[in-house]
C-alpha cells in the first residue's frame, strides 16, 4: 500500500513537471513569437534620399551621374550609419568650428573647408602612418614650408589656429594653381605635384572625371556627405540638445617671450596643471619651453578649474 502510495506520489510531481516545463517552452515561445514581431515591425536599415542637388565650395556637383551618385551614396550611408562617431564629430564641431570659421573666411576659403578638417582628424590630435599631424594633418616638412615651427618642443600644427592659417595658404595655392576649390580639396589629400601628374596623364581638368586612388576618390565625398548630414542632422537620425555638445574652452592668454625651464611649475603657478595647460596647448611638446630667440608664444591659461578630458 504504501509502495502504491510512493509511486502514485511520483506520478503527480512527474506530471505537474511536464505541465511547469511544458508552459515555461509555451511561454518562451510567445515570448519569442512577441519579441521576432516587434523586431520586424519597428526594426530597419533605410536607404538614403540623394540630394537633387549638391555643391562643394560654391562649385556645382554632378550628382545625376551614375558613379558620382553612387560614390557620395556610399559616404552618405557610412557616416550615417556609423553613428557613434558622426554623434562625436558633432559634439566637437561645436567646439572647434566657432575657432576655425572665422580663420576661413578673413582669408577667403569657403566655409565648406572646416568639414575638410572633420573628417580628416574627427577634431582630435591624431597622427596618420605617415606622420601627418593635429586636426589639418599636416606633414612635418609641409607644415615648415607654411611657416609653422615644428621640433621636439614646440609643433605648430597642434595649434589650431595657426595650423587652420597654414591649410588656409596651403589651399590658396592650390586654387589658383589647379582653378577650382574641388581639387584644391583633392590637393590637400594627395599632394600638388602627385594631383598635376595625374591631370596631365589623364588630360582632363576636373576632380570629377579623374581615375583616382581609393582615398582621394572618396575624398571630396566624404566632406560633402558629413556636409549633408551636418545641414539637417534630425533628417540624418541624430537628435541632440545644447548641452550634450562639447563647449569652447574658457581661457586667457599669456604671452610669453623668455624660455620656460619647468612647464610643470609654470602651470602649477597659475592655478592649473600640466595636463589641462597641455590640453589648451597641444602644440607644447615638452616639459620645457626653450626660447633663445625671444620668440613671442600664447599660451591658453584655463580660467577655472573645468575638466576637460582628453582631446
Amino acid at each position: 500500500m504504501l509502495k502504491r502510495f510512493f509511486l502514485l506520489i511520483v506520478s503527480l510531481a512527474v506530471a505537474i513537471l511536464l505541465i511547469v516545463l511544458f508552459s515555461f517552452r509555451k511561454s518562451a515561445e510567445e515570448s519569442e513569437k512577441v519579441y521576432v514581431q516587434s523586431f520586424n515591425t519597428h526594426y530597419g536599415i533605410y536607404a538614403l534620399p540623394i540630394p537633387d542637388t549638391l555643391s562643394f565650395a560654391g562649385e556645382h556637383v554632378p550628382i545625376k551621374q551614375t558613379d558620382i551618385r553612387e560614390r557620395f551614396d556610399r559616404e552618405l550611408l557610412v557616416n550615417t550609419y556609423w553613428q557613434s562617431q558622426t554623434m562625436l564629430f558633432f559634439k566637437r564641431a561645436n567646439r572647434w568650428f566657432p575657432v576655425i570659421e572665422p580663420i576661413l573666411r578673413a582669408n577667403g576659403v569657403p566655409s565648406d573647408f572646416k568639414y575638410l578638417a572633420l573628417i580628416e582628424s574627427g577634431f582630435m590630435n591624431v597622427v596618420s602612418p605617415a606622420g601627418a599631424t593635429g586636426f589639418w594633418q599636416i606633414l612635418s616638412g609641409t607644415g615648415r614650408e607654411l611657416g609653422l615651427e615644428v621640433n621636439n618642443q614646440v609643433d605648430e600644427r597642434y595649434h589650431v589656429e595657426k595650423a587652420t592659417l597654414a591649410a588656409c595658404k596651403y589651399l590658396l595655392n592650390a586654387k589658383d594653381r589647379f582653378g577650382s576649390w574641388t581639387l584644391a580639396a583633392a590637393a590637400y589629400n594627395i599632394g600638388n605635384a602627385r594631383l598635376s601628374r595625374i591631370l596631365e596623364t589623364q588630360r582632363v581638368n576636373d576632380y570629377y572625371d579623374l581615375h583616382l586612388n581609393e582615398e582621394t576618390s572618396r575624398y571630396v565625398f566624404r566632406i560633402l556627405a558629413v556636409k549633408t548630414i551636418f545641414s539637417d542632422p534630425t533628417a540624418a537620425g541624430f537628435h541632440f540638445r545644447p548641452e550634450d555638445l562639447y563647449q569652447p574652452y574658457q581661457y586667457f592668454i599669456l604671452e610669453v617671450d623668455t624660455t620656460i625651464t619647468d612647464l610643470v611649475a609654470f602651470a602649477l603657478n597659475y592655478n592649473t596643471t600640466y595636463k589641462e595647460l597641455r590640453i589648451l596647448n597641444p602644440w607644447l611638446r615638452d616639459y620645457e619651453l626653450p626660447n633663445r630667440s625671444r620668440k613671442k608664444y600664447q599660451i591658453k591659461i584655463p580660467v577655472s578649474e573645468t575638466e576637460y578630458g582628453s582631446e
